[in-house]
């Protein structure tokens, strides 16, 4: 299940997620798993496989294509005293939940003054890979970043996505838990014992003197490749993970900008009233901002995500596009042209298709 390495304990992101549901089963009864998939052969990439074998189908199991009904199920459930994780393998499904996410398990605990709580998880998969199409590859985190009650998280690294998971569950309000699907192979140091990444915490994970580049989920792997990229030219640029989109730990943000002077966010979403709009935002409203010599947000362009894989790699961001945009923003409009060379990413190229 995993490989040792000199740093410790090498897993993928998929395992991370499987050993932290586990964990968390083994020790608390109350958490249960469900979700379309969740019992099948391949177990939602790996992350659920065989967990109805270890503890029993009660405990994972099966479900309808009746997402507004199993929510209202499990928000029950959960207000009785259990801790349900929902898995959706496809973000864009969630939009049948609505009633019951917005109206019912987000505002429980402030219309009850406290005395009954939703401790629910929602895991979602975003992100491209062609032959997802425009209803099935949409990152709409920004609608519950809008959202008071909902905690929203979109983890990278597999350390963070096992810890992030573990607060997740243990987590009296509910959650909705970002997977993008181009992370499930990448590697990570991961200890074995359990540990929470606490919500609200960035984490910067290059440091850098010329731009900031705050990303979100996959696009942080991308800025980081952006990042070497950029050294080529001999820019220096610091790469953070909010982690936590709601809450957002804009203290680190806007740190990071004030020093720098220049700010790049990168989402894995559309921009208009997106994550990227509301970093920025809270940047400039805050003493930082008066800082600031150059910002720029990158994301979705406003049109319906494509199917196939020649038009993906023109609407996604990726390290090239990223790269670019960081320049310009350093270098300024008399910039010379300066075009990065780069191979595909290998969790891009190697896909082989939704099914």
């Amino acid at each position: 299940m995993f490989t040792e390495t000199e740093g410790g304990r090498s897993l993928t992101y998929a395992q991370a997620l499987y050993e932290g549901v586990s964990q968390e089963m083994d020790a608390d009864d109350s958490v249960f798993v469900c979700g379309l998939g969740v019992d099948d052969p391949i177990g939602i990439y790996g992350t659920t496989l065989d967990l109805h074998k270890k503890f029993g189908s009660d405990r994972s199991f099966d479900t309808p294509l009746a997402e507004d009904c199993i929510t209202g199920m499990i928000t029950g459930a959960a207000m009785a005293g259990m801790r349900p994780i929902h898995v959706h393998q496809r973000m864009d499904f969630l939009l049948l939940c609505m009633n019951q996410l917005i109206n019912m398990s987000a505002k429980t605990s402030y219309i009850t003054s406290g005395a009954a709580s939703v401790p629910l998880v929602v895991r979602s998969v975003i992100g491209r890979s062609w032959g997802q199409g425009a209803q099935h590859s949409q990152a709409l985190h920004s609608f519950f970043m809008h959202v008071p009650g909902l905690k929203v998280v979109a983890p990278t690294t597999p350390h963070d996505a096992k810890g992030c998971l573990i607060a997740a569950i243990r987590d009296n309000n509910p959650v909705i838990f970002v997977e993008h699907r181009m992370l499930y192979k990448n590697q990570g140091i991961v200890p074995e014992a359990s540990y929470e990444v606490p919500f609200g915490k960035a984490r910067i994970l290059k440091k850098g003197k010329d731009i900031t580049i705050v990303a979100i989920s996959h696009m942080v792997v991308e800025s980081l490749r952006a990042a070497h990229l950029l050294e080529e030219v001999g820019i220096s640029a610091e790469v953070i993970d909010p982690i936590s989109l709601s809450p957002l730990d804009i203290d680190t943000i806007a740190g990071s900008a004030g020093e720098t002077t220049r700010l790049l966010v990168v989402d894995n979403g559309w921009l208009s009233c997106g994550a990227s709009a509301e970093i920025i935002t809270q940047i400039i409203e805050r003493p930082e901002g008066n800082r600031l010599t150059a910002v720029k947000r990158s994301g979705f362009l406003q049109t319906p995500c494509p199917t196939t894989r020649v038009l993906e790699n023109i609407f996604y961001p990726d390290s090239k596009s990223i790269a670019l945009d960081a320049y310009r923003l350093v270098k300024g409009d008399t910039a010379e042209d300066w075009v990065p060379v780069i191979d595909q990413a290998p969790e891009i190229s190697e896909f082989k298709g939704p099914f």
